[in-house]
C-alpha cells in the first residue's frame, strides 16, 4: 500500500503529532508498505534528515518532502506551511492509495483538497484541540473557537474517516457535527520508558534535601497551564522539576522560583528523567490524548492529571493516579500533598500504571491503523469489508474495532447530533 502522510508537525519538532507520525511511518515501512511524509520545512539549521529517515536496521529510507514554511508568530518553534505547488506534486508523484492527514488544519487542509482532486480517500487523524487553543491564546479577534470548529468540520467532513485518540475527543467531534469518527489511541514504548531507568544520583542532585520529586514534562506554552504548579511548588518537602521548553519558559521561571527547569530532554535522558520522578503531574486541560501520561505510567510513576479530555481515558482514579478538576491549582497541590505523604500508595499506583500500559505497543496500535486503512479502501472501492480478526487491546485501553461506532466513556450518555457531551468524572470531582 502506498500512503502519503501529510502532517502539520514532524521531527525535529517535539510534540505528540510529530512523534506519532514518526512511529506511524516507521510501522508502515516495517509492514512492507510505502509511506511518504509531507511536512512544513523545519527552521534553518535544525538537525534533521533533509530527504528521508530509516525505519530500522537495514530498512529502506522513508522519503520526506519539506514544504516551505514560516514560524508561527509568538511561537517560533511551530512552523506553518506556506502555499506551494510542492504538495500537489509530491502526492501526485507518490501515487498514493490513501492519504493520511495528521492533525490537519493548514497543510492538512490543502492535502485534503489534493486528495479529492486525485480521487484518493483520506483518513484524518484528530490530535489537537484547536478550538481550545484559540481560547487559550485569546484569538477572538482572529481565529476564535467558533471559527476553529468551522475549519475542523470542513476538513474532517471531507475525510472518509476521522480517527480520534480518546473517547472524550471522539465525543467532542461528534457533538460538533463531525461524522464517521472512530477511535485510534496511541502506543507507548514500555522498553524505553521503564522503572529500571530510575537514577538515584539524579534524584539526589535534583532534590538534595530528600524532597519528593514532582515533575512536569512537555511544552511550556499557555495551553499547558504549567503555572498551576505554583501552589504545589511551595509545599514543604516537595521539589518541582520541569522538563521542556517553549514560549512560556521565562514567565514560568519567575512564577515558580523553587522549581528546577531542565530544558528539553530526549531519548535515554528523557526516559531517565521520567523514571526518577516520584510523582508526575500534567496540568494542561486541552489534551486530546496526553502521551506524557502514558510515558510516566510506563516508567512506573504515579500520575496526577486533569479530569478532562484524554487523561479521562488514561488515568484510573485512585488506582493508577489521581484526577483533579481542570484549571485548579489548589486541587493540584492537594493531590500532590496526598501522594507525597504516602510512599506506599505512590508505589502501588506506579506498579498498577505500568501494568496498564505495557501491552499498548506502537506495533499494536499501528496494526489497528492498518485495519482502519483497509476498511476505508474497501468502502472507497465498493468492496465488502475484509474479514479480519478483532484487534487485541491492552486491558482498559480505549480501542474500538474499525467499523463500529464510537462507544462513549462508561456511564456517559450517547450524544444526539450537535449535543455537547459532559465527561464522566470521578464522583468526588463532579459535585
Amino acid at each position: 500500500m502506498r500512503v502519503a502522510i501529510v502532517t502539520e508537525s514532524f521531527p525535529p519538532e517535539v510534540n505528540g503529532v510529530a512523534h506519532s507520525v514518526l512511529r506511524t511511518a516507521e510501522h508502515l515501512a516495517r509492514r512492507g508498505h510505502q509511506p511518504l511524509v509531507v511536512t512544513p520545512a523545519p527552521a534553518r539549521g535544525a538537525h534533521c534528515p533533509p530527504r528521508g529517515f530509516g525505519a530500522g536496521a537495514g530498512a529502506e529510507r522513508i522519503p520526506v518532502v519539506h514544504i516551505p514554511s514560516m514560524p508561527l508568530p509568538g511561537y517560533p518553534q511551530v512552523r506553518i506551511a506556506l502555499p506551494s505547488r510542492q504538495l500537489a506534486a509530491a502526492l501526485a508523484g507518490h501515487r498514493p492509495d490513501l492519504v493520511h492527514l495528521a492533525s490537519p488544519f493548514v497543510l492538512g487542509a490543502r492535502g485534503m483538497q489534493v486528495a479529492a482532486r486525485l480521487g484518493v480517500p483520506a483518513v484524518a487523524v484528530y490530535q489537537t484541540d484547536l478550538a481550545g487553543y484559540a481560547h487559550a491564546y485569546r484569538a477572538g479577534r482572529g481565529l476564535g473557537e467558533a471559527a476553529a470548529w468551522r475549519r475542523i468540520r470542513a476538513v474532517h467532513r471531507a475525510a472518509a474517516r476521522t480517527l480520534a485518540p480518546s473517547t472524550p475527543a471522539a465525543q467532542d467531534l461528534t457533538a460538533h457535527g463531525v461524522p464517521r469518527v472512530q477511535l485510534w489511541p496511541r502506543g507507548v514504548d514500555s522498553v524505553r520508558f521503564h522503572p529500571r531507568h530510575r537514577d538515584e544520583a539524579l534524584h539526589r542532585a535534583l532534590a538534595p534535601g530528600g524532597e519528593v520529586l514532582v515533575g512536569y514534562v512537555g511544552r511550556l506554552a499557555p495551553e499547558k497551564r504549567v503555572d498551576l504548579l505554583a501552589a504545589a511548588s511551595a509545599l514543604p518537602g516537595v521539589r518541582v522539576v520541569v522538563v521542556g521548553d517553549g514560549p512560556s519558559a521565562p514567565g514560568l521561571k519567575a512564577s515558580l522560583p523553587g522549581a528546577v527547569f531542565l530544558g528539553r530532554r530526549t531519548g535515554e535522558e528523557l526516559a531517565r528523567c521520567f523514571a526518577t520522578l516520584d510523582v508526575f503531574v500534567h496540568t494542561g486541560p486541552l489534551e486530546t490524548f496526553c502521551q506524557t501520561i502514558q510515558e510516566a505510567m510506563a516508567s512506573g510513576v504515579p500520575v496526577i492529571g486533569p479530569a478532562a479530555g484524554g487523561p479521562l481515558d488514561l488515568v484510573a482514579h485512585h488506582r493508577t493516579g489521581l484526577l483533579v478538576p481542570p484549571r485548579d491549582g489548589a486541587a493540584v497541590a492537594r493531590a500532590v500533598a496526598e501522594l507525597a505523604a504516602d510512599p506506599a500508595r505512590r508505589a502501588a499506583y506506579g506498579q498498577a500504571g505500568r501494568a496498564e500500559v505495557t501491552a499498548r505497543t506502537w506495533e499494536a496500535v499501528g496494526d489497528l491503523l492498518l485495519r482502519h486503512y483497509a476498511e476505508v479502501l474497501a468502502e472507497h472501492r465498493g468492496l465488502p469489508p475484509a474479514v479480519l480478526p478483532p484487534p487485541a487491546a491492552a486491558p482498559g485501553a480505549p480501542v474500538a474495532t474499525p467499523g463500529e461506532p464510537v462507544a462513549p466513556a462508561p456511564g456517559a450518555p450517547v450524544p444526539a447530533p450537535g449535543e455537547p457531551v459532559a465527561p464522566v468524572l470521578p464522583e468526588e470531582l463532579s459535585a
